[in-house]
């Protein structure tokens, strides 16, 4: 169970959703860079039973370091999918955002994800390929990558061109509500195909990225390729149960677009 925040959250506050397992070489860095955007509402860290000195990191120094943190701490390692699912129902904030462990991706988006959401966005996905395929992305991540966007193309009739990045953003009270059963990194076609499938239209913005390798801590495998491929297909003809549906209808208004707001460069 989570450590009880005293701090009271104002309406549209975030809540950065933070699955982790063995990042101690990188989490306390990314918490400071998490917990310095001013956006931040309350990070809750989902501790996917690490075996790397991540959990005494947390309970020794990061879990009291701030009053908007909180610590889930799983028993068995899990998945991120699965630790996802685990920190979901502790989820305060009006708006939930999926932060990776590492340092891939750079919090100070969290604006440019919120700016849409504000103007009426239920679903906010931060692109890496705006400006084309990351050089420091390896070949096959980048192939799989391309392969992922064309099958939401033309499975799901969404113009998108990053269904597996991380900073996902979402309406905290529907993606509660969604039945989710992913385990591992099949979370993202699965969310991205029952979100779709709901009626709720996925902005994408611009973010910055900076791939890490595998000796650096990357654990994604070609497996989780495959398995997302097969999540895609599997979903195509899902149906929200009525209640979801009506939820979702409610929330797909039209995007109100803020020339002011900030963009990732």
């Amino acid at each position: 169970m989570p450590v009880a925040s005293p701090v009271p959250l104002p309406p549209g506050a975030l809540t950065v959703l933070m699955p982790v397992y063995n990042e101690r070489a990188t989490l306390e860095d990314l918490l400071a860079r998490v917990l310095a955007v001013p956006a931040t509402g309350e990070v809750l860290i989902v501790d996917d039973a690490s075996t790397d000195g991540t959990r005494e990191l947390l309970r020794e120094r990061l879990e009291g370091c701030d009053s908007r943190v909180r610590v889930v701490y799983l028993e068995h390692n899990g998945g991120k999918g699965a630790a996802i699912r685990a920190g979901l129902p502790h989820v305060r904030g009006e708006w939930v955002v999926i932060q990776d462990g590492d340092l891939e991706y750079d919090p100070a988006d969290y604006e440019a994800l919120l700016a849409p959401a504000r103007g009426g966005a239920p679903v906010v996905y931060g692109t890496r390929f705006h400006a084309g395929l990351p050089p420091s992305m390896a070949w096959p991540n980048r192939a799989v990558n391309l392969l992922l966007a064309f099958l939401v193309r033309a499975l799901y009739g969404a113009p998108m061109t990053d269904e597996a990045t991380c900073y996902k953003l979402f309406r905290s009270a529907w993606l509660q509500a969604v039945p989710l059963r992913c385990r591992r990194f099949e979370f993202c076609p699965e969310v991205t195909a029952k979100a779709l499938r709901s009626g709720l239209p996925i902005v994408e913005v611009p973010i910055r990225y900076a791939a890490r390798s595998h000796a650096e801590g990357k654990k994604i495998r070609w497996t989780d390729g495959v398995s997302a491929i097969w999540t895609l297909l599997r979903y195509r003809f899902w149906s929200p149960a009525p209640e979801l549906r009506a939820a979702s209808s409610t929330m797909a208004k039209p995007v109100k677009r803020d020339s002011t707001s900030p963009k990732a460069t």
